[in-house]
């Protein structure tokens, strides 16, 4: 399963107030008045004084149709308000003249909302491709490492926050990388790019999971001699799969330890883990490196904080280790969404960037070596 990048919102959709599509019944009630109108003063002995209403119904189109369809609703507004059977266009009843300046405009307000929508979408697409390009969708097998993981940004209708991670495939090995950047929403996107593009880089030319870190710290401090630095500290969590060692190796740099699932069970790997990215202290507290030797079935969840840190309504923090051991029986393929589905039902209001990475090594990793 390929890892996936949503919005914040719970269901991972927007309200149709919100800019989605609006839904079928708001498209049914121009006609369906329309229709409720004529039929009501046709079945009836008494004419009611209704006709007003008829008014409401191009200000509705508005909401769901283009300036061709709301002319129809006011064209058939402004005729219907002329058949005598109906009566609508008693005298001190309804303005004529009222309701035809509200069908016009509503043409008006229709045509402006059109084009306006088309540039959204436009907009949209294009800032959607961005997103994309620093954060694109995890493979679902990169080397032997098979992945699966999950994205869940804070800031709504927004695909990048402040989180990330990335798998990669390298001359040493398989390599992957999950962070943290300070904050989060838009204003963290500048360095999660500069991190992975740092990170990309050393896949292919740093054979040391140390002086990797050692990279990403630099182009940090880098970036913040700047005049405007974006949100340059970050946690970071490297792990290194080296080829026929049947072992991975672990740095961390302020990140929340990884947990390892081994049969039925979850447990956390501690590390001795070195100050934050970009913090300047890189060579005054370094992070140590952590060889793990692997199993055959062996599996590796990373997490961000705001997994770990989110907290029920009695301000009791999620058991991340407690559940991952009760949902280690699942496939790797299940695995992400139900610990994204428990943590909703745990904590319905999350406020922070959500991450989850599953990585399960294959043959190759696995093998032990004489």
């Amino acid at each position: 399963m390929a890892g996936r990048a949503g919005s914040g919102r719970r269901d991972g959709k927007q309200g149709w107030l919100r800019g989605s599509p609006p839904p079928r019944w708001v498209r049914a009630l121009p006609p369906g008045l329309l229709v409720a109108i004529c039929a009501t003063e046709l079945g009836i002995d008494h004419p009611l004084d209704i006709g007003f209403l008829l008014g409401v119904i191009p200000t509705m189109a508005v909401l769901s149709y283009g300036p061709l369809a709301t002319a129809l609703f006011g064209t058939a507004v402004v005729l219907l308000l002329n058949v005598p059977a109906l009566g609508l266009n008693r005298p001190g009843n309804t303005d004529l003249l009222t309701i035809t300046f509200i069908a016009v405009l509503s043409v008006f307000v229709s045509l402006v909302r059109t084009r306006r929508d088309a540039q959204l979408v436009t907009v949209r697409s294009v800032a959607e491709a961005a997103q994309l390009a620093v954060l694109p969708p995890l493979a679902e097998r990169v080397g032997t490492v098979r992945c699966s993981g999950l994205y869940r940004a804070a800031q709504s209708e927004t695909l990048v926050g402040g989180d990330f991670f990335d798998v990669r495939a390298g001359p040493f090995g398989v390599r992957a990388l999950m962070g943290d950047v300070q904050g989060h929403g838009l204003s963290a996107v500048g360095t999660v790019a500069s991190l992975l593009g740092a990170f990309r880089e050393t896949v292919l030319d740093q054979r040391d999971l140390k002086a990797t870190a050692a990279r990403l710290e630099r182009r940090l401090v880098v970036d913040s001699a700047g005049d405007h630095p974006a949100e340059m500290f970050a946690t970071a969590l490297l792990l290194d799969f080296p080829p026929g060692t049947g072992a991975v190796r672990l740095v961390s740099c302020g990140h929340p330890y990884p947990l390892l699932l081994r049969g039925t069970k979850a447990f956390e790997l501690e590390l001795e883990t070195g100050a934050p990215l970009g913090a300047g202290l890189f060579d005054i507290a370094p992070p140590e490196t952590r060889t793990v030797r692997l199993e055959p079935g062996d599996r590796l969840f990373l997490a961000s904080d705001g997994v770990s840190e989110s907290r029920d309504r009695n301000g009791t923090f999620y058991p991340l280790v407690d559940r991952l051991t009760a949902l280690a029986e699942q496939s790797p393929a299940s695995l992400v969404d139900s610990v994204w589905e428990d943590l909703t039902r745990f904590c319905p209001s999350i406020r922070d960037d959500v991450t989850m990475l599953l990585l399960e090594p294959g043959e190759e990793e696995t093998n032990r070596t004489d």
